[in-house]
C-alpha cells in the first residue's frame, strides 16, 4: 500500500498529530509520501487529506481524474467531509489495512465560463457561486435548464451544488439537503429579492446555463474553496462532470452517521 499524504498549512498542535500518524504508517510498514501540487506520477492506493474541509477540496482538483480514492483526517473544525479526526488516526490505518472500509463516489461539477475571446475551464465538487462584488449594485443572473429559461435571479447571487455541496454553503443559504447518489444537482439564490424564487432541484443530466446582466462591471465568481472576478456579461455552463471523485468511508459510517455528529441531529 502507498499513501499519498497532503496538507495545506498546519498549526503547531496539527503538526504533533501529523508526526503521529506517520508513526503509525511506519509501524503498519506503510509506503508513503508527502505531496503537493502537482502530484508525482505515480501509484497511489489512497490520498489522505490531512486539514479539514478546505484542504479536501483543494485535494480534489490536485488529483483531477487520477481515480485515487481520497481520505479526510479533520486537524481542523467542522470537517464534514472527512473520514476521521486526530484522535483515530491507529483505528483508521487498521481498518485500512483490514479492508474495513467502502468507496463513495461524489460527482463533480464542470464549469465553462465563456466572455468574449477569454474562456475558463474547471471543475467543483461542492458548488459553483456567483456572488455580487458591489454592495450598492444587485447581480441579475438568466438561468437556462437546457433550452429552458428558468428565471432571472436578482439578489447578492446564486449557487449551483452537486449533493456533497448541498450541506455547505447552499445549506446555509436555504437550500436542501441532498444524499450523495440522488443524482441531481440544487439551485440556489443568495438573498433573492424576489422572494418567491426558492431553491430548486434540477437531474445532474441536465446542462444548466448562467448569463450574466452587464451591469455591474465585474461578479465573483467561486468554484469550491477558489475565487476569481469575471466581467458581468460572462456566461458560464454548468454540467455533470465525465468522471467522479471517490470518499473512503469506514464500514462503521455512512451519509447519516456524518449529518448526526456534525449538523447536531443526536437530539436524543
Amino acid at each position: 500500500m502507498i499513501i499519498a499524504l497532503y496538507t495545506r498549512y498546519l498549526e503547531e498542535s496539527a503538526r504533533h498529530h501529523f508526526n503521529q500518524l506517520v508513526e503509525i504508517l511506519q509501524k503498519y510498514q506503510i509506503e508513503y509520501d508527502e505531496v503537493s501540487d502537482p502530484l508525482p506520477q505515480r501509484h497511489y492506493d489512497f490520498l489522505f487529506s490531512i486539514g479539514g474541509d478546505g484542504t479536501l477540496l483543494s485535494s480534489v482538483h490536485l488529483l483531477g481524474n487520477r481515480n485515487i480514492p481520497v481520505l479526510g483526517i479533520n486537524f481542523g473544525h467542522l470537517g464534514f467531509l472527512t473520514t476521521a479526526g486526530r484522535n483515530d488516526l491507529d483505528s483508521l490505518v487498521a481498518d485500512l489495512t483490514a479492508h474495513r472500509y467502502t468507496l463513495e463516489p461524489r460527482t463533480l461539477l464542470h464549469v465553462v465560463a465563456s466572455h468574449s475571446d477569454n474562456q475558463l475551464v474547471s471543475s467543483a465538487l461542492n458548488e459553483v457561486s456567483l456572488h455580487r462584488l458591489d454592495d450598492d449594485t444587485i447581480l441579475r443572473t438568466d438561468l437556462y435548464v437546457d433550452s429552458d429559461f428558468v428565471a432571472t435571479y436578482s439578489g447578492d447571487g446564486l449557487i449551483v451544488a452537486t449533493p456533497t455541496g448541498s450541506t455547505a454553503y447552499s445549506l446555509s443559504c436555504g437550500g436542501p439537503i441532498l444524499t450523495p447518489n440522488c443524482g441531481c444537482f440544487v439551485i440556489t439564490p443568495i438573498a433573492a429579492h424576489n422572494l418567491t424564487l426558492r431553491p430548486i432541484i434540477v437531474p445532474d443530466t441536465a446542462l444548466l446555463r448562467l448569463v450574466t446582466h452587464p451591469k455591474p462591471q465585474l461578479f465573483n465568481l467561486g468554484m469550491d474553496s477558489r475565487r476569481q472576478h469575471l466581467a458581468c456579461g460572462t456566461k458560464i455552463s454548468i454540467s455533470r462532470q465525465d468522471f467522479t471523485i471517490s470518499l473512503v468511508r469506514l464500514n462503521n459510517q455512512n451519509f447519516f452517521t456524518a449529518i448526526h455528529h456534525k449538523l447536531g441531529w443526536n437530539f436524543s
